[in-house]
């Protein structure tokens, strides 16, 4: 693993194991090895520089004593548990227009590449979450409202960087997920996704 990557890593693993459930501490806060594994797929994918600005995210969050995954759940709440988010929606940092748009903009490109590889790879993306946040609920986060959850943790800085990449993916057919996937089902011991696809139950 890029030392980049794994300062990252471990720097949000110190922010996630910090973070206080509803229901007391959840078992995946426990699961050094999967989580590792899920966060390296996304960052393998990620351009130098977007690595480097989402670095100095982390770091100055720390330094401003924020925890940035504390943030990202309550952000999420916003849709899942509305009357929560009420009470807490005080304690989070402005959003700026900006901010939201440009999260906004990647969620839609991501939420496309999901569907078009939920069609590809139907039984391994059936173990992960809905897809759009339609399908909200109480205990319930689909995927387009956990990653906007995230994006909104990031600086505008990181989001230009961002928005910049998902264009130039699409104007080069890349699909995002698709790579990220595939980082995560090698670090499973599989060798492409049709593998990992046809070894689900």
């Amino acid at each position: 693993m890029d030392g980049i990557i794994r300062e990252i890593i471990e720097t949000e693993w110190t922010q996630f194991d910090k973070v206080q459930n509803r229901g007391g501490r959840a078992a995946c806060q426990d699961d050094w090895k999967t989580f590792a594994v899920m966060r390296s797929s996304q960052f393998q994918v990620w351009t130098q520089a977007l690595l480097e600005s989402y670095r100095k995210d982390l770091r100055s969050a720390q330094k401003e004593g924020r925890n940035l995954f504390w943030e990202k759940y309550a952000r999420m709440m916003e849709r899942t548990a509305p009357s929560e988010y009420e009470a807490l929606k005080d304690t989070l940092p402005v959003l700026s227009p900006e901010k939201l748009y440009l999260s906004d903009l990647i969620c839609a490109a991501y939420v496309l590449w999901q569907e078009e590889l939920a069609e590809q790879y139907p039984r391994l993306t059936g173990h992960g979450r809905p897809i759009r946040k339609e399908n909200d609920g109480p205990g319930i986060t689909s995927f387009e409202t956990y990653l906007r959850g995230e994006l909104l943790t990031y600086s505008v800085e990181s989001l230009r960087l961002y928005a910049a990449f998902v264009d130039k993916s699409k104007k080069e057919r890349v699909n995002l997920c698709e790579q990220i996937l595939r980082n995560t089902v090698q670090q499973y011991g599989f060798s492409t996704l049709e593998e990992a696809e046809s070894r689900q139950p």
